[in-house]
């Protein structure tokens, strides 16, 4: 998917939302245990139930490798539904992958090639050579880490080295990339007194911000700092959203919690 087609699906929907798909077996309701694949049956009506009230959707990996050779079929078939039903969705495949050119190149033939994700996450410790070659991709993106909501960000992340903070020269530095144009950036809810400064060196790159809701950050502030010109902002909710109910309903329950953000997100373009 190339930048204004998601761009241009934002201005239809009047939508910035990312809907995070973190399935965890303990706390999806218990009647899709009894479904020959419940992983994929709760996605598919979440999937369903919120389509026309996002842009994008963010399976995290890890919630899939869990559980062996059957969850990765999960997330196989859950990206195929996403591309067949609803060819219009941005993919991201939240992997934080990253290594030595021959390596991420591979790991770059799995989520783009294999599964056909629209874009990945990616971290930047190992440099130029280990993100090189997701750009190499066309239409797809690379979205690489730069100032994360958790607590342990302030390890790394903030700390000075020549008298500008690491994020910085990540963001600065990653510009110089060949294909940089297919970058994106993730940066945290939680940190939206950065965005002013992240603006400054990437003005109108696309942001996916996780931690609006469950983890504490602030719709109002991430735009008020974050839009740019051409929005440029991703909204991710994983469990505010998919976990809104346990019941029957749980996919209408979680269509509701969507379209209250989704409203919110339409106030501000």
């Amino acid at each position: 998917m190339t930048t204004e087609q998601l761009i241009a699906q934002i201005k239809h929907k009047k939508s910035f939302l990312c809907i995070g798909l973190d399935v965890d077996l303990d706390k999806i309701p218990s009647h899709l245990l009894k479904d020959e694949d419940p992983i994929f049956a709760f996605n598919k009506a979440i999937i369903d139930a919120t389509h026309h009230l996002c842009v994008a959707y963010k399976p995290n990996t890890a919630f899939y490798e869990a559980y062996g050779i059957k969850g990765w079929q999960s997330l196989e078939k859950t990206i195929k539904y996403l591309n067949k039903n609803y060819p219009e969705i941005f993919t991201i495949a939240d992997a934080k992958r990253g290594d030595i050119g021959n390596t991420s190149t591979m790991y770059a033939k799995a989520f783009f090639e294999d599964l056909a994700f629209d874009s990945v996450t990616i971290a930047p410790y190992m440099g130029k050579d280990s993100v090189e070659p997701f750009l190499a991709f066309e239409d797809k993106h690379t979205i690489l880490l730069a100032l994360t909501s958790n607590k342990g960000a302030f390890d790394f992340q903030t700390q000075k080295i020549d008298e500008k903070e690491l994020y910085k020269q990540v963001l600065e530095t990653s510009l110089t990339y060949k294909n940089s144009e297919n970058l994106m950036y993730v940066v945290g809810a939680t940190k939206a007194e950065y965005f002013k400064e992240i603006r400054k060196i990437v003005p109108n790159s696309f942001l996916l911000v996780p931690g609006v809701g469950a983890q504490g950050g602030s719709l109002e502030d991430v735009c008020k700092y974050g839009l740019a010109e051409n929005v440029g902002l991703l909204i991710n909710s994983s469990r505010g959203i998919i976990y809104a109910s346990d019941k029957n309903t749980f996919a209408e329950d979680a269509a509701n919690k969507a379209k209250e953000l989704q409203q919110q997100m339409a106030t501000y373009l």
